[in-house]
């Protein structure tokens, strides 16, 4: 605290930094805000404190006696993802996972429940496989070959109880689609799975089927999720899968698999494919054939002029109309801009 005088008058200053006391003010707060409110407070780490200050901004009266305090949330929030990335580059991103490829997945589960296993038959790669826990201790992303196109696989250190590393939470918060794996040859499947859920509920991540529509910027986060059910190969007559169906009931997508058969590994390649909500586009310039070999990656639901900005900035300026070769109308058909492509349907754009 400084004292200084001025014209006869005292000043005081003081250095100590202000925070508003979000429960003085008469902003009539939620219950969920003042829970987040309450995370902030016993937070432990940067991450947990961005986590909770997304959830007292995703749960915060949105009126004009509240603006102040959005302002103040999402400068806090600015200010420590600021931080967390000055840290990252300090320690050579480590941890990190830059997207790469048509989209991007994490690989989770409990410990010896066969996630790198399944990693290496998915992708090919040459991944450490061993019959101890705990073989993955930090992400480390494969390429998953889908027919023309190449999708992100991450493994990640197993999941235990109490055990969730802050590297899950961004994975799993900003991955196209969550693949969580449960282990049948375990002792008790359902229960390590539900204990596995309960720990990953940290990252405040909904894992569903589906969802319509965009995810929200601040809040709990709806994640497409697919529940591989690994070791199917040691599951006598179905027994174990009947179980774990009733158990879990239709809140989750359950694809039983064995890397060591190879029972439905195809099919989860392909299953991994739709439920990123991706679709190909390959181009073609007036008067030569397409160019079938690199497509364009787009989300279900974009436009003839949606592709047009992947393919250069300019063309999406000056784009006029498209032709249309694919299932949903016959070769070469004159489209206009707003135009919904399919997978696989081949463009040629007109400027």
């Amino acid at each position: 605290m400084r004292v200084s005088r001025n014209q006869g008058l005292i000043r005081i200053e003081s250095r100590v930094p202000v925070c508003y006391d979000f429960s003085a003010m008469p902003a009539n707060l939620s219950p969920e805000f003042k829970k987040a409110e309450e995370e902030l407070r016993v937070a432990t780490n940067s991450q947990e404190k961005i986590l909770a200050l997304e959830l007292m901004m995703a749960t915060i009266p949105k009126h004009k006696g509240t603006e102040k305090m959005q302002a103040d949330i999402k400068r806090r929030l600015s200010k420590l993802r600021n931080t967390e990335e000055k840290a990252a580059g300090k320690r050579g991103d480590a941890l990190h996972v830059r997207k790469e490829g048509a989209a991007q997945a994490p690989i989770v589960g409990p410990p010896n429940s066969g996630k790198s296993s399944l990693i290496k038959v998915l992708s090919g790669a040459d991944v450490e496989v061993a019959a101890y826990p705990f073989t993955t201790i930090r992400p480390f992303p494969y390429m998953m070959p889908m027919e023309d196109i190449q999708i992100q696989l991450v493994d990640t250190g197993p999941v235990a109880e109490d055990r969730l590393e802050p590297y899950h939470v961004n994975l799993l918060r900003n991955a196209d689609l969550a693949l969580l794996v449960m282990d049948l040859g375990a002792d008790a499947p359902v229960g390590e799975f539900r204990a596995m859920l309960d720990t990953v509920a940290r990252a405040k991540v909904d894992f569903v089927r589906d969802f319509d529509g965009e995810a929200p910027e601040y809040g709990v986060k709806p994640k497409r999720t697919i529940v591989v059910v690994n070791k199917y190969d040691q599951d006598e007559d179905d027994v174990l899968l009947d179980e774990v169906r009733a158990a879990l009931g239709e809140r989750f997508e359950l694809i039983p698999v064995s890397c060591t058969t190879g029972h439905n590994i195809e099919a989860l390649r392909h299953l991994i494919f739709e439920r990123a909500r991706i679709l190909r586009v390959y181009s073609k310039i007036p008067g030569k054939p397409p160019d079938m070999a690199k497509p364009f990656v787009a989300p279900i639901g974009s436009t003839v002029l949606d592709v047009a900005r992947l393919v250069h900035k300019e063309f999406a300026d000056n784009l006029r109309y498209a032709r249309i070769w694919g299932s949903e109308r016959f070769d070469g058909q004159k489209v206009q801009r707003d135009y919904v492509v399919h997978d696989k349907d081949i463009i040629e754009l007109h400027i």
